[in-house]
């Protein structure tokens, strides 16, 4: 959602601050600005693109070696000017940016305007700001490391979450942060075996840093940050002592650069041939036709002990986990359920203490993915993670897991991501099956399907041009229904929501045999129908419910396995897809699905990669 990016060292702060910017504008964001201390504060914010901002700067720049910058995502206010962050304090001496909510901010509102504070912005970030601020100039000035001291005592009267970031007039060599809740990561800059002089950077991502380090470390929650132009420290606001490594970032700036495509959607669909290979990669064993999955922290005694199986998760990740349940079921013969993460701590879900509950988050720091997480910890239940950030707050919390590998994620429309979870749970089944019931013979044919989805994927690739003619037949539809069964429900669910994300096209997904049960209402010449009917053991079934859109004049578009004539002879249009095993067939009915929805988009004239509304990490509740 929101985005920081903090740079305190020897260079010129803006370019470094708008560049860091630019990079996270695919989280989404409706304003921006930044506060460089140079002296006094000067600050620049305007409301829309970044370009906007970049306008403003060049008639104008702002000169300094320390600063803060900010997109917005609109929580408390609407997207205007006066919104935008930083926030200022009342001495306006201090400039502030935050992601998160303060939850309590009305009460802390009334009691600051008790003491005769004037607020400028709808915003809760504004309120704290006056808070540290308030809090800064009621210390004596002796007072050691006194915008530190302000921050963590403002900080325990926070009911809510933050990843904040603060700088004073009166301490022109220092950047305060800290973090409960939203990410916040260290860049670490400087080369000092090179003699290059220091400097530090603050990010909500490391994809704003990346161009400029190598070496981070993740904050963690109740951790609170000082840094200088030659050094920084970590504490706890808690104040409890706070230990910290540093990190090698694993990707490159180039990998999360566009290269050659016009849009990252576009690319990270063309990079799941890759991204399926690395996330499967040194993760089956031949010899024995299973997994390997180390990072589980289990022994081969403890998974045979699972008797039941939780998913939770939310948006692409839940419909990842709906097929991950028809896989590890179909597999290992273990019951599982998948629940929506929001739902999850509000309602008393009875798990029995051989219930493994399985989170499941692209960014790893998704807010409602987080609370399960921990409702299932604080009632001592075993918990694994799937996830893509190796520093993130669930890689850290949870007892073991599955890194997906995908690498960065650009486009606010999850697609490779999605994949590489639907693969880990195929890596999943496979392990917990061979453990029970699975015979040898099975898990060597399923490692074969495994191995071959890179080059099936690659083929249905190829079909691209195709895809952009059917989308372009249908674009002017004003809705979409999306059917499959078992598996290939969670397909359509994904299908649907990657068309209402990006196109804005209202799209719904179903059950094939709930088309009977209402949904028939919906079927007319209009209105088109996707049915993602391979050759499974429920195709017949799907062919049957075809029919029925069919005899109502409703217009089809079949995913079908490769030489199902009789799908192609009902359908208006046909896609056709390799056939695999049916565990593995979600990872390929999903690439047509996700080609089909980004042409629409295009043909549509939408902003792809930032479409309204929406945000990548979805960072509170």
């Amino acid at each position: 959602m929101c985005g920081i990016v903090a740079y305190i060292g020897n260079k010129e702060a803006q370019p470094l601050l708008l560049d860091g910017l630019r990079r996270l504008e695919y989280r989404g964001y409706d304003s921006s600005g930044m506060a460089i201390l140079n002296g006094k504060l000067h600050v620049s914010k305007k409301v829309g693109r970044i370009t906007n901002l970049e306008e403003i700067l060049s008639t104008s720049p702002l000169a300094g070696t320390i600063g803060i910058s900010h997109t917005r995502w609109a929580t408390h206010g609407e997207p205007n000017d006066t919104n935008a962050h930083p926030h200022l304090d009342a001495s306006k001496k201090l400039a502030l940016v935050h992601n998160g909510v303060v939850e309590n901010y009305q009460a802390l509102k009334r009691k600051l305007q008790a003491a005769g504070h004037v607020f400028e912005s709808q915003t809760d970030t504004e309120i704290l700001a006056h808070l540290v601020g308030q809090t800064y100039d009621t210390l004596p000035p002796a007072t050691l490391n006194r915008l530190e001291t302000a921050l963590k005592i403002a900080l325990k009267q926070v009911q809510g979450t933050y990843g904040v970031v603060v700088v004073h007039a009166d301490e022109p060599d220092l950047l305060v942060g800290a973090r409960r809740g939203s990410p916040l990561v260290l860049g670490i800059g400087q080369d000092e075996e090179k003699g290059a002089p220091k400097e530090y950077f603050l990010a909500s991502d490391v994809s704003a840093i990346v161009a400029h380090t190598q070496k981070v470390v993740y904050l963690k929650d109740f951790d609170l940050i000082s840094l200088t132009s030659n050094s920084f420290s970590i504490k706890s606001i808690t104040d409890k002592p706070s230990e910290f490594e540093i990190s090698q970032i694993d990707y490159r700036s180039e990998d999360a650069d566009l290269g050659t495509f016009p849009h990252y959607m576009i690319k990270e669909i063309f990079e799941q041939p890759a991204s399926i290979e690395n996330a499967t990669r040194g993760r089956t064993n031949v010899e024995e036709a299973s997994a390997v999955l180390g990072g589980l922290n289990m022994s081969p005694q403890e998974l045979r002990e699972v008797e039941r199986i939780v998913i939770t998760a939310c948006g692409t990740a839940l419909h990842a986990g709906i097929i991950g349940e028809h896989i590890i079921e179909t597999l290992a013969n273990i019951p599982v359920e998948i629940d929506f993460a929001s739902e999850f701590r509000y309602r008393n879900c009875p798990m029995d203490r051989r219930t493994l509950v399985i989170v499941v988050s692209q960014s790893g720091e998704t807010a409602d993915t987080l609370g399960a997480l921990r409702e299932a910890r604080r009632k001592g239940f075993r918990v694994l993670g799937i996830c893509n950030n190796v520093g993130s707050t669930i890689a850290r919390e949870t007892d073991g897991g599955v890194y997906m590998h995908a690498g960065p994620e650009i486009g606010v429309a999850a697609t490779k991501s999605f994949t590489s979870q639907v693969t880990i749970f195929a890596l999943l089944g496979l392990l917990l099956g061979r453990m029970r019931f699975l015979s040898f013979s099975h898990g060597a044919e399923f490692i074969e399907g495994i191995d071959a989805l890179p080059d099936q994927i690659t083929e249905v690739l190829k079909q691209a041009d195709k895809i952009k003619a059917i989308a372009d037949k249908y674009k002017d539809a004003k809705s979409m229904l999306y059917f499959g069964r078992n598996m290939q429900y969670g397909v359509a669910l994904e299908g649907a929501l990657k068309m209402k994300e990006i196109s804005y096209i209202h799209a719904e997904g179903y059950p094939a045999a709930e088309l009977k049960h209402g949904v028939i209402a919906m079927i007319d010449h209009q209105t088109p129908s996707i049915f993602i009917v391979p050759h499974d053991s429920l195709r017949s079934k799907n062919v049957s419910t075809m029919q029925e859109v069919k005899a109502r004049r409703g217009p089809i578009i079949a995913i079908a396995t490769e030489g199902d004539e009789e799908v192609a002879s009902i359908a208006d249009e046909t896609i056709f897809i390799p056939a695999a095993h049916e565990c593995l067939l979600p990872i390929i009915s999903i690439i047509p699905l996700q080609l089909f929805s980004y042409y629409t988009a295009v043909l549509l004239n939408r902003d792809v990669d930032k479409p309204r509304n929406l945000a990548k990490s979805v960072t509170v509740e």
